[in-house]
């Protein structure tokens, strides 16, 4: 029998076999879709629901910390089906020897976050396992469930996304080499750029979280779900200068580093220029940019600056661990 080893937690393909030759051997339904978020009949109203562990190295780190990042991706998980986020549960995994001002101080950030978006926080546990001052968070999230979904995607409809790449992995990469530069993470809630759109009635087809392998590994699941093929623009995908030279010296790919803060927004053609606008106006959407299109055909491309094509698969090995 075969072994977990590190890259089954890579979010991509190692993730999708786990996923599917075990989890949905035993748990599949009518609701299990392998969406971000379950979308369930309840009272009347459709109710989302998410759950997701974090077990980032190190707890702290420029951007945020392991709380706000557990908070954020519960949150952002929940938005993907143009709903609204209302409860979330908390529950700890604790090192021994860890001290109860870090604690404490995860925990602070935690409420501040989920307060940014209105969200309360109403149920956890904890339990403490032998160690050297670790700590792991169970989230779940429960909030009522739009219509949105990537099996929507229309061929021609628009792919944009609210901001630079690969910001979390790169900080989160520099703090474990002792790296000394200004990166910082992305983790943010996005639930004032999904309901300003939903507001201003931007067709949205779909969303989904850019986490754990990056855009390139999003946008085949997307391909994939849709039976469409996708077209981005190398020119067109936001990079910080900072991020592009920390790529450049370590051989990184922007498009499969993971990502705290950051949605893909597929919006019919029409909508697009409307949605970037109401984006960029938004906290955590200053540097958003329409990135590609879906068309007919398979896979994913991307238009390279100097006029050529390059396919892009999905994440494959590795990855960096514990990012989340």
């Amino acid at each position: 029998m075969s072994k977990i080893n590190l890259s089954h937690g890579n979010g991509a393909s190692e993730t999708a076999d786990l996923i599917d030759s075990v989890f949905m051997k035993y748990f599949k339904n009518k609701y299990s879709l392998m969406e971000d978020s379950a979308v369930l009949p309840f009272t009347g109203e459709k109710l989302a629901f998410t759950t997701d562990s974090f077990v980032v190295k190190p707890l702290f780190f420029p951007g945020g910390d392991i709380g706000r990042l557990a908070v954020c991706g519960t949150i952002n998980d929940l938005l993907t089906t143009g709903g609204k986020p209302l409860y979330l549960s908390a529950s700890f995994i604790i090192e021994e020897n860890t001290e109860f001002e870090t604690i404490e101080k995860i925990v602070k950030s935690m409420r501040e976050t989920a307060k940014e978006s209105n969200v309360f926080i109403v149920t956890g546990d904890t339990k403490v396992i032998e160690g050297n001052g670790g700590i792991y968070i169970n989230t779940s999230g429960i909030g009522t469930a739009g219509n949105l979904s990537l099996y929507n995607i229309k061929s021609g409809d628009v792919i944009l996304i609210n901001g630079t790449l690969g910001d979390h992995h790169a900080c989160i990469l520099s703090q474990r080499m002792k790296i000394k530069n200004n990166i910082k993470s992305d983790a943010a809630p996005l639930t004032e750029i999904i309901n300003l759109l939903l507001e201003n009635n931007i067709k949205i087809r779909g969303l989904r979280d850019i986490t754990r392998g990056g855009l390139a590994t999003v946008l085949n699941e997307a391909a994939e779900m849709s039976k469409l093929s996708v077209e981005i623009d190398e020119t067109s995908l936001p990079v910080s200068e900072e991020v592009n030279g920390f790529c450049k010296i370590l051989g990184l790919d922007p498009l499969y580093m993971g990502n705290e803060g950051k949605m893909m927004f597929v919006v019919q053609k029409e909508y697009a220029n409307k949605a970037l606008n109401i984006i960029k106006n938004c906290k955590y959407g200053e540097n958003s940019a329409i990135i590609g299109r879906f068309i007919t055909g398979s896979g994913v491309v991307l238009n390279t600056k100097i006029g050529g094509q390059r396919k892009l698969p999905p994440l494959s090995g590795e990855g960096l661990p514990r990012i989340c």
